[in-house]
């Protein structure tokens, strides 16, 4: 029994909410179970009152999405030094921006899709890149406004300069990658195993097929080559040390095997807050590596720090 007072935060005020809170329901249970103290925090913006006051040993960040894993919650839990889970100020900002990740992972020797980021006003009627390709806000998770743009396709989405639009005025025009959903977490500093996501009735990897149930299945170990395998955990882990994660991590992959075996790999983008919940890829790959949800959030609590 560890006697430990552990926060966990959860909710938040982003696109993401719901999701955080079923992470973070999840985590708190397990945790309990664990033999912690914990008291659960559904975050507004007087976390940071909330937190002086109640002067937890651990946050245990269940938040999803802008401000809970874009550096802002950390901040407040650094301010407050109040140790924390998953990655600090800086590598929790840099990897939630999809552009300035990118020129990491290259520079680290990742292989990445060509991409542009630019104001989802100067996109117009014209092709920013030749079909297909994908538009993305440069800083949400979860595949909130993603759109895919196919090759016969006349023009850019109409979406993108309609009041309608929720997700800020940056965004990101990627290569379209063909091929299979692949994904790797790295707890500790060590690659856990790859997993495949195949949608359920739907070609992409949409908010639906990550959080229904039923709406992906995930094969781990993936069923690829072992050469393959172990490229992508290597990447994972790569892409990890260059963003300076701590904790957990998730990175996501496209793999075009349709010419080839080895076919082209393609780093997407690293997680540094994955979902934790009941259809979540983490603890799936945890318990392929032998740890049981309790052990895995266990683990991340005991390894929770400040000056992340």
């Amino acid at each position: 029994m560890s006697g430990k007072h552990v926060a966990v935060l959860m909710g938040g005020i982003s696109s993401e909410r719901p999701v955080s809170l079923s992470s973070g329901k999840a985590c708190a249970d397990a945790l309990e179970q664990e033999g912690y103290r914990v008291t659960r925090i559904d975050v507004s913006r007087d976390v940071a009152a909330v937190l002086a006051e109640l002067t937890p040993d651990v946050a245990f960040n269940a938040l999803h999405g802008p401000y809970g894993e874009d550096g802002t919650i950390q901040g407040v839990l650094e301010y407050l030094e109040i140790p924390y889970t998953h990655s600090g100020v800086l590598a929790s900002a840099l990897s939630m921006d999809k552009g300035q990740a990118k020129h990491v992972a290259r520079a680290a020797g990742i292989p990445i899709a060509e991409a542009r980021v630019m104001s989802r006003f100067d996109i117009g009627n014209d092709h920013p890149i030749e079909p297909p390709y994908v538009v993305k806000p440069v800083r949400e998770g979860s595949s909130f406004g993603v759109v895919i743009v196919k090759q016969d396709q006349s023009h850019p989405p109409q979406i993108l300069a309609s009041s309608e639009w929720r997700y800020g005025d940056e965004v990101m025009v990627e290569r379209y990658v063909h091929g299979r959903e692949l994904t790797c977490g790295v707890m500790g500093g060590e690659a856990l195993g790859v997993t495949e996501v195949v949608p359920t009735g739907n070609a992409f990897y949409d908010y639906d097929a990550k959080y229904a149930e039923g709406g992906s299945k995930h094969v781990i170990p993936a069923q690829i080559s072992p050469d393959v395998y172990q490229k992508i955990q290597s990447y994972a882990l790569k892409a990890h040390q260059a963003m300076g994660c701590r904790g957990v991590s998730r990175s996501d992959f496209r793999y075009d095997d349709r010419f080839s075996e080895n076919g082209e790999i393609i780093w997407l983008e690293v997680n540094t807050q994955p979902g934790m919940t009941p259809t979540s890829l983490v603890p799936e790959m945890a318990a392929h590596a032998g740890y049981s949800f309790g052990e895995l959030v266990r683990w991340m609590v005991e390894d929770a720090s400040c000056l992340r």
